[in-house]
């Protein structure tokens, strides 16, 4: 199968709201109030969280299906520390990003607890938002001015 291309683009609507277009969706990113942002929705790590659980969720039906076993409901908890000194500007000792993410998985199903672990074995192992967060990936960034006209 040849690569899949995902695209995301969008524009800021203020210095703590971004507002992008994936697809024929619209997510906005804002702040809380404390970060200069109107917390009227989520912010940028929140959404990175929440797209390791929706990476999770659909990893772990397919799985379930490929295993023989159902989910009938799957609650997912996922969290994050991180030192925002970085991002501030106040210091460079710690990485800007996570220090750690935990995430846990509660599904109802009748699968035995063996087989609960040899999934969360294989849905680690194929989820791409985890492969991502675990391991380098090449990032550009580049700038390109705009003229006012």
């Amino acid at each position: 199968m040849s690569d899949l291309i995902f695209k995301v683009h969008g524009e800021s609507a203020s210095p703590a709201k971004f507002i992008a277009k994936a697809r024929n969706f619209k997510l906005i990113i804002d702040e809380p109030e404390d970060l200069g942002g109107t917390d009227e929705y989520a912010n940028p790590v929140e959404y990175l969280l929440a797209g390791l659980a929706g990476c999770v969720n659909v990893v772990g039906h397919l799985v379930a299906k490929e295993l023989g076993f159902t989910i009938n409901s799957l609650k997912i908890e996922v969290e994050g520390n991180i030192n925002p000194d970085t991002l501030f500007g106040t210091s460079n000792k710690e990485r800007a990003g996570f220090k750690e993410i935990s995430l846990k998985l509660i599904p109802e199903t009748e699968a035995s607890i063996e087989i609960l672990v040899s999934w969360l074995k294989i849905v680690q192992e194929r989820c791409p938002v985890k492969d991502n967060l675990l391991n380098v990936t090449p990032v550009s960034l580049e700038v390109e001015k705009q003229y006012a006209i």
